[in-house]
């Protein structure tokens, strides 16, 4: 076992989250190490879809990053929200809120290989897997394997931003879950006509149907249901499959042509109570997990990395006395500046599959008239937007 003095901050995941909050540091000159299980750039060639807040494009931009992404970038101006088989729709219009649009979608691997373009790789550890965690009154430790070597790095804050493969049980710590016992199934699926920049939400009888436009004329689909079901979507021809889905979605963009390879995942929602202990902060999909059906968990990670950015910054170079870098006083800040945001995400995100997976006689009659109510009330559109956009 080889000991090491202690560090400033180490962050434990170099995916998007980790790599905002480290670029956020590098550019203020705090020092840190970021450990990263992946060997360089193993990432940059990942195209799984990210849905982007156009907050989230404001604070890379804040970054000198998103010039480089917007090329890349597809836009969402109006998102489409809907529900099959019944009356009631709303639009929400980046035009009518003030905004460039409401959001992008982005390949994954182009975000990571962007940051990493701009990150200092003297920084960055890489093919290091964290086996151990431990909060302590002194100072936080991690454990890690690297180069057939077992090493350990003391730092004043340890920021685990991995989505959780390395957490395990830390002391002070408790990992809540909810298992809601569907899957998603995601791919990208080509349509015979343009997206015209048009996001759909859509509410099916097995479950809650995302479409986000990516590229030309191809779209993200997320599509959710019980495990069964998705099963049986994952061992159609592609022929029957895009039969399905054009069933299900309806004509709105045409017929489906084409679909990637199509893959699952169990949805639950995760969430760490606290998410902070000694000397120690975990941020984005490791401290708490989101349904996706609003797209809201990688935005709540963005915004955690740009909070706790800004805290430390504040430590280290304006060398506030109360918020000393990894004290109780600090952590208990970040906690509650993001509190708020944190579990109005989590509480919609919730009520949004509650509502929408639930076939209660009358209840879709319910529903339409709600997105029939939504789509006249400004004011409602315009809270929904800001929750969506800034997390506010």
């Amino acid at each position: 076992m080889h000991k090491q003095a202690l560090h400033k901050i180490v962050i434990v995941g170099g995916g998007p989250v980790g790599s905002v909050l480290a670029l956020a540091l590098q550019q203020q000159h705090v020092p840190f190490t970021m450990l990263e299980a992946r060997a360089k750039g193993a990432s940059h060639q990942d195209t799984r879809a990210l849905a982007l807040s156009y907050g989230s494009r404001l604070i890379l931009e804040k970054l000198g990053v998103w010039h480089a992404l917007e090329a890349r970038a597809t836009a969402i101006n109006t998102i489409h929200i809907s529900q099959r088989g019944g009356l009631g729709r709303t639009k929400l219009n980046a035009a009518e809120h003030g905004l460039q649009s409401l959001g992008y979608v982005l390949p994954y691997g182009a975000i990571t290989q962007a940051l990493d373009a701009i990150l200092d790789a003297n920084n960055i550890i890489y093919e290091a897997e964290a086996t151990e965690i431990k909060p302590a009154q002194e100072a936080s430790s991690v454990t890690f394997n690297h180069a057939n070597t077992t090493q350990t790095l003391q730092a004043s804050l340890t920021v685990v931003a991995d989505g959780g493969r390395s957490l395990g049980e830390i002391e002070g710590i408790k990992k809540e879950t909810k298992e809601y016992g569907h899957d998603a199934l995601v791919t990208k699926v080509r349509a015979e006509l343009p997206h015209h920049h048009i996001a759909y939400e859509r509410f099916t009888p097995t479950g809650p149907m995302a479409l986000l436009p990516n590229g030309d004329t191809s779209f993200s689909l997320v599509w959710t249901g019980l495990q069964a079901n998705i099963d049986m979507l994952l061992a159609l021809d592609d022929k029957t499959f895009l039969a399905q889905l054009h069933q299900a979605f309806g004509d709105r963009v045409g017929k489906f042509l084409s679909v990637e390879k199509r893959m699952s995942f169990p949805l639950k929602l995760s969430t760490l109570k606290p998410s902070v202990a000694p000397h120690l902060a975990v941020i984005g999909n490791a401290a708490q997990t989101m349904h996706p059906v609003a797209g809201q968990g990688f935005n709540v990670g963005m915004r955690d990395a740009w909070t706790l950015a800004d805290l430390i910054i504040n430590a280290s170079i304006i060398r506030v006395p109360q918020a000393e870098l990894g004290s109780a006083d600090m952590l208990m800040r970040y906690s509650q500046l993001r509190s708020r945001d944190t579990r109005r995400g989590i509480l919609f995100t919730d009520l949004l599959v509650n509502v929408f997976n639930n076939d209660l006689i009358g209840l879709q009659a319910m529903r339409g008239a709600g997105l029939g109510l939504l789509e006249l009330i400004k004011p409602a559109k315009s809270l929904l937007v800001n929750k969506m956009s800034f997390g506010k």
